[in-house]
């Protein structure tokens, strides 16, 4: 699914949930189609500019699957920050960041279809507080290993949960913005 309501490409989109969304509702940090996760969507247009262009940077944390196994050693040239290709070509090093490679997560839906058997893969947990263009799968390239699975788990203290594919709640304003951390002046 992308994450808009409206495309030029025939693509599956937000407006295709079973959910009335309000007018003017729109995603907040969009996913990649071949991203899932945690998507957060309002109405109010400063939450955006607040979130990702505000003086204070917000934690993104995410669950990566990766081809091969990580070690504690690329883990950490990952969280110490790692240089990735930018736009037109330029070069771009990322602040440090928290890495941490975990188990698989358990009741994880399954997505598309599975791997084979003897595919050996690693799971990573990736916290944030920039988000260049595709910048975790970028990340996770430059040391040499192949992004299967890209699943966003929090947006600072909003959290995935045990939501499904598709499934939308909503929160109320004041904890919404307590739980994303921001101030509304």
């Amino acid at each position: 699914m992308v994450s808009q309501f409206v495309s030029s490409h025939d693509v599956r989109l937000l407006g295709d949930l079973h959910f009335n969304f309000p007018i003017g509702t729109h995603a907040i940090g969009r996913l990649d189609q071949n991203s899932e996760g945690l998507l957060l969507l309002t109405t109010n247009k400063k939450i955006t500019k607040l979130l990702f262009q505000g003086p204070i940077p917000h934690k993104r944390t995410y669950l990566v699957q990766v081809k091969n196994t990580m070690t504690e050693s690329t883990a950490k040239k990952l969280a110490e920050g790692i240089e990735i290709s930018a736009k037109n070509g330029t070069r771009f090093s990322t602040t440090p960041c928290e890495v941490a490679i975990v188990q698989k997560p358990k009741g994880l839906f399954e997505m598309g279809k599975p791997l084979h058997e003897k595919v050996v893969t690693s799971w990573v947990k990736i916290t944030l507080t920039e988000g260049k263009f595709h910048q975790v799968r970028k990340m996770v390239a430059a040391v040499n290993h192949k992004c299967i699975r890209l699943i966003r788990i929090a947006i600072e203290n909003v959290q995935l949960g045990q939501m499904q594919p598709g499934e939308v709640i909503e929160i109320e304003e004041e904890n919404f913005f307590r739980d994303l951390k921001l101030t509304l002046e």
